[in-house]
């Protein structure tokens, strides 16, 4: 067996392996969750505000 045939086998070993990392995704999944009420938190009122001057100026003319 040469080295590309264990590259191949380990590979093939990697993709049958169907078990996951479900705490892993699941610590990601709650992170960006998190992030994204952070980042809503502090943006929000101000997105708010920029979309509220738009729509005044547009509707304005």
């Amino acid at each position: 067996m040469n080295d590309h045939d264990g590259m191949r086998a380990r590979l093939l070993r990697f993709l049958r392996d169907d078990t996951g990392d479900v705490p892993g995704w699941v610590l990601i999944t709650l992170m960006t969750a998190g992030l994204v009420i952070l980042i809503w938190g502090i943006a929000g009122p101000a997105l708010g505000q920029v979309f509220q001057n738009a729509l005044a100026r547009v509707t304005g003319f």
